[in-house]
């Protein structure tokens, strides 16, 4: 957990590529604060596939489909944000491209470790030049590949870490503690689709399954996932 930051270290927040006296980057911790404040994501790996799933706020006369917090990036790779929406589509969009750039050279779908390691690099050069700010985003990257399922966490700073299950966003804590005790390896989808609804609920108050965006990424494809209240 990050330290609060003295008053008189205020003056090394002006750039980002001037460290403070304890040896932080004050302008990438502001950018983890604003993924801190965005509505809550997780992603989980189940037995054949990626559960990406995310709180979608309603606001009165806005057409909510175009509130996008799921992106496809190619046939089986997908990602879901918490943070700035319009840094998360600057970054699917650079990694749609290069997913077909490598499709191009190669032949064949690009990895997920490749992809996500390819949005991190470029994650990690906005922190070490004047006059740029950081990416104010976080990426849960799932997807299949031929090493199977696999999901990665991208952050602000470039940061890159793999994960059987992860959450990001303002429920990240109370949310965590259901994926905690809940998460199995090789779960089934039906059940992975629990796990998910029951750690969102969690995570945010007074929602519905109307509130939640989910979707399930197989070697197949990328599908939407419906929700049904369950009875009382």
């Amino acid at each position: 957990m990050p330290q609060p930051i003295p008053q008189n270290y205020m003056a090394y927040d002006r750039t980002i590529v001037v460290f403070s006296p304890d040896g932080r980057i004050l302008q990438v911790e502001y950018a983890r604060q604003m993924v801190k404040n965005g509505t809550t994501s997780l992603g989980i790996k189940i037995k054949n596939g990626v559960l990406l799933g995310s709180i979608r706020i309603h606001t009165p006369l806005a057409v909510t489909e175009s509130y996008k917090k799921i992106y496809e990036i190619d046939d089986s790779i997908a990602a879901v944000s918490s943070g700035s929406l319009a840094d998360a589509r600057d970054l699917v969009g650079i990694a749609r491209v290069r997913a077909q750039v490598n499709m191009i050279t190669y032949g064949e779908p690009i990895s997920v470790s490749s992809l996500t390691k390819y949005i991190s690099d470029r994650k990690h050069l906005v922190t070490q030049y004047a006059g740029v700010r950081p990416y104010g985003v976080g990426l849960l990257i799932g997807g299949v590949d031929k090493t199977g399922p696999n999901l990665f966490e991208t952050e602000p700073s470039g940061t890159m870490i793999e994960w059987n299950a992860q959450v990001i966003g303002r429920g990240a804590e109370k949310t965590r503690r259901i994926l905690v005790n809940g998460y199995k390896d090789n779960m089934d989808e039906k059940i992975g689709v629990q796990l998910l609804l029951k750690a969102l609920k969690a995570g945010e108050k007074n929602i519905s399954t109307k509130n939640v965006e989910a979707v399930v990424v197989k070697k197949s494809g990328i599908e939407r996932v419906t929700f049904k209240e369950p009875k009382k």
